[in-house]
Formats: C-alpha cells, sequence, structure tokens
C-alpha cells in the first residue's frame, strides 16, 4: 500500500477482519498487522499431527458464523466457504451407553428427552420460533439495537436466563438427560455453573443448535479468515503478518487505529497516553480459566458406547449436570478437576476433507486454571474412555498444548483464556470498562474491537464490526455505514 492508510487494525482473528471490512465498504484504505506469520487468530488450521491432517487450533465449531448479523451480510456461501453440518448437533453421553443428544430438529431433540419433552418444547420453542430475532438482539450492542418483532420471545429468554445453569435446569426438567444437555452447553462458557447468566449461555448455544445447527467449516476454519482477507485484498486492503505492534506512536498521523487485542495490550501499547482511571479499570479486568487441548489423529473413528455419539460434532464428556457443575467448579476456583468436564470435537463425522487418507482426527480441551501448565491428557483420555472404550487403541498420533502454550500461540489467550475476559454478568455488563461507548478508548482515533467488548466471545464478527461502525462515525463523519461489497466474480 502506497502512502498511509486510513484505518489500520491490529490483529486478524475474525473481530478485526470484520473491522477492516467494514472499513473498507465504506471506501477507506486499510492495513491489518498481525504478529502470527499466519493471519486468522483463532480460526487458524494446522496441520498438527501428521501432513495433510488438518487440525483447528482453537474455534472450530461455528454457529455463531452461521447466525450472526455480520456473516449473513458478508455471505459466507458467496466467498466459497461451505457449512457442514452433522447428523447430531453436539452430545452428552452418560453411564450406562445413554446420551442425551441435540439434534437441529427441536421435536426430535425433544422426543429423545422422555418425561421432559414438553418441558423442553416450553422452554425453547418460543426462543426457535424466533430464533434470529433473539439471536441479533443479543449480538447487537446497546449502540444499535435493531427494532424487533419478537419482545415476548426476548422477554422469555431474559426471564430464564438470568440464572445460573443448575437452577434453571433443576427448576425446568427432572431427567438425568436433559438437565446434562443443557449443563453441557452452558460450560462452554469456561465459568462456575453456579454463576448468573450461566442459564442464558446454555438456552443460547442449544437454541443455535435448532435455529442454525452447530456446523463446521469444510477444510478448516481457516477458511473463513482467508476468505475474508480475500475480500479486504479485492477492495485494496493490505494484511502484513510477523510484525509485534509495541507502541501506538508507530501509527501517527492515521486517522482510525482499532485494536483487536486484549485490553492489557492497549494499555500497553499506549504508554502515558492512558488516564490513570482507565489504566486502573484494566488492571481490574479478569481473566478466566484457560484450557488444555489435545489433538489425536486417529486410524479408525472414535468407539463410543452410545451409537448416536458416533454421529455428533461436538461431544460434551462429564456424565451427570453435578458431574458437569463439579468439573467447572475446580478451574474458576484455580483447582484442577480430578473429573474434568472435556469439550471434544470430531470434525471427520462431517468433514472428511480433514484428512488425505480416510483417517480421522477428534481434539478436545478442558478447562484449566489461568496460566497453568499442568498435563491434562491423561484426565482427558480417561473421560473420554469412559464412555468410549478401546478409544486409546484408536490413538495414533497426538499434540497437547497447555495454557501457557496457548497464550504464546496467540496472545490474546491470556494464561490459555481463549475468551479474552471472563463472561461474568459484571464483565458483560461492563466490558472492558464500565464506559457507555466501550469500543471508544482514552486514546482519540483508537478503539477497542476484540472479543473484550460487546458482545464478548465467538466467532461472529461483531465486535469488530460494531467498532468499526463507531470509527466510521466519530473518525470520519459516516452516518449511514454502506454495505459489505459482494466478491469480485
Amino acid at each position: 500500500m502506497n502512502g498511509k492508510p486510513d484505518a489500520v487494525v491490529v490483529g486478524s482473528g475474525p473481530n478485526g477482519l470484520a473491522g477492516a471490512l467494514r472499513l473498507a465498504a465504506a471506501g477507506m484504505r486499510v492495513q491489518v498487522v498481525e504478529q502470527a506469520d499466519r493471519p486468522g487468530g483463532g480460526t487458524r488450521t494446522e496441520e498438527l499431527t501428521r501432513p495433510g491432517y488438518r487440525h483447528d487450533v482453537c474455534s472450530s465449531v461455528q454457529p455463531m458464523a452461521a447466525a450472526a448479523p455480520f456473516f449473513r451480510e458478508f455471505d459466507l456461501a458467496a466467498r466459497g466457504v461451505r457449512l457442514v453440518q452433522p447428523e447430531i448437533c453436539f452430545a452428552h453421553p452418560l453411564d450406562g451407553g445413554r446420551a442425551a443428544l441435540a439434534r437441529r430438529s427441536l421435536e426430535e431433540t425433544a422426543a429423545g428427552l422422555g418425561a421432559d419433552a414438553d418441558a423442553y418444547r416450553r422452554l425453547f420453542g418460543p426462543l426457535v420460533e424466533h430464533g434470529q430475532d433473539v439471536v441479533d438482539f443479543f449480538l447487537t450492542s446497546r449502540l444499535r439495537r435493531p427494532p424487533t418483532r419478537s419482545v415476548g420471545a426476548i422477554t422469555h429468554f431474559g426471564v430464564n436466563a438470568l440464572p445460573n445453569v443448575r437452577w434453571l435446569a433443576e427448576r425446568r426438567f427432572r431427567t438425568e438427560e436433559a438437565r446434562a444437555l443443557i449443563a453441557g452447553a452452558a460450560a462452554h462458557g469456561m465459568l462456575d455453573l453456579t454463576s448468573p447468566l450461566t442459564g442464558g449461555l446454555g438456552m443460547l448455544l442449544t437454541l443455535l443448535a435448532h435455529h442454525v445447527g452447530w456446523p463446521l467449516i469444510e477444510g478448516g476454519s481457516q477458511r473463513l479468515a482467508d476468505a475474508m482477507i480475500t475480500a479486504l485484498e479485492e477492495q485494496g486492503g493490505e494484511v502484513i503478518t510477523g510484525h509485534e505492534v509495541t507502541d501506538l506512536r508507530e501509527f501517527d498521523g492515521v486517522p482510525a487505529v482499532l485494536l483487536d487485542t486484549t485490553p492489557g495490550a492497549f494499555v500497553a501499547m499506549a504508554g502515558d497516553r492512558v488516564n490513570e482511571g482507565y489504566r486502573r479499570w484494566v488492571a481490574r479486568y479478569k481473566h478466566g480459566p484457560g484450557v488444555f487441548k489435545v489433538d489425536w489423529a486417529l486410524s479408525e473413528p472414535v468407539p463410543w458406547t452410545n451409537p448416536d455419539a458416533r454421529r455428533a460434532g461436538t461431544l460434551h464428556l462429564a456424565g451427570t449436570m453435578e458431574e458437569t457443575v463439579e468439573g467447572e467448579a475446580a478451574p474458576a476456583a484455580g483447582r484442577v478437576a480430578d473429573n474434568p468436564y472435556v469439550l471434544a470435537v470430531q470434525p471427520t463425522v462431517a468433514d472428511p476433507t480433514r484428512t488425505p487418507d480416510g483417517g480421522h482426527i477428534l481434539w478436545a480441551y478442558v478447562h484449566v486454571p489461568n496460566g497453568s501448565d499442568v498435563d491434562m491428557t491423561a484426565a482427558i483420555e480417561a473421560q473420554i474412555e469412559r464412555f468410549a472404550p478401546g478409544f486409546r487403541d484408536t490413538v495414533v498420533e497426538r499434540v497437547t498444548k497447555n495454557a501457557r502454550q496457548m497464550e504464546r500461540w496467540n496472545p490474546n489467550h491470556v494464561g490459555g483464556d481463549i475468551s479474552n475476559g471472563v463472561p461474568s454478568l459484571r464483565q458483560m455488563l461492563a466490558r472492558p470498562v464500565p464506559r457507555w461507548n466501550t469500543y471508544k478508548t482514552p486514546v482519540d482515533g483508537v478503539y477497542l474491537a476484540s472479543a473484550a467488548t460487546p458482545p464478548g466471545p465467538a466467532v461472529h464478527g461483531m465486535c469488530g464490526d460494531l467498532a468499526a461502525r463507531v470509527a466510521l462515525r466519530e473518525v470520519f463523519g459516516v452516518r449511514h455505514v454502506p454495505p459489505l461489497r459482494p466478491p469480485v466474480r
């Protein structure tokens, strides 16, 4: 790019790229700067075990990318990004060969829950009927609330979402299956499941299963980042990799700078240009548990005792709701769980292109205390063996990353926290600091655009999109934000 750009985006995760595309659509000359040698942030895909075996290093299952306003406008299919759906969205195995199953169909899911079928329909029926309005309401910041025709459904969600998931499950359901199903979904939030909002997280993720499914991206999540970069380059933007930004003065003279980084990284880059009050608030910003992750190359599919689990894209391995709650209480309190909640994904169930020779891959992680270097391989494989006896005999190769290594791989994962900050009630209401415009920083023209801003973690692009809209209004005087540009044919 000749001359100074109109805007610079630091960080090439989905939020950074979404912000860059929104700015480019308004005619801005945009440069993205990435510290790593490869762009994509949490959506990178790498050959971790064997040549041609493509493993998603972090984000893999993409219901938010299928549902979010930004990616609906981006039009994944038109950009060559194909979402592939497993037959069963997620499964929660129980002892004795049983399993709770979340299917695309609300009715089929309810029917599989026996005595809780009607209760499940009452809880999720109104949400599924108004699914897009519910999703859009909670993914759009208070700066840009859409008009809604679904006040009743959103109120229904809010009343049930505020309490913790244990209260919700015990109040609504009687069977182990139904209680485990929603608790397992809620545990994605890396919170103590007795905390407020965990009920809402479990409801939202389960709603997405019925609304858009829990798809994977054919060929790996990297395909999403690559499509976004191609779209940016078609508009004259550029992505520079292998460049670490340590001082924002590097961009003096650039009208707008968006940061897909942690709040702490912003403060470090800004130096003495940040006032003491903002600095203190950022110092109070809490990062949650980290993750310990294992990727396997397998000789055959995982031999789950429950045959339906063999058709699921995602599995939550913890046993009953009580065991799930206990497993998540430990890392939230800074302890390693003896019997952890294991989140596993088997990509080749829906996407055989991930391996070149008909092989199979699996990955799983557990939540651990922030910054932990403990090796959880044995504990993870024990939980898998509990529900899939003989699993270890299928392992051809494995690669592990502890929480500290996750941070080295991506500095936004402080202490292995892949959510860029605890999604607690307080930190979702004031993320990352209690300001009306949380994207705007104390440095003129500099905006936070990462998952540390509303609406928080997940691959939805909305943090970057919303930050870019603020920058367009405040810096460039753009009142009517133009739509994203279609792909070049």
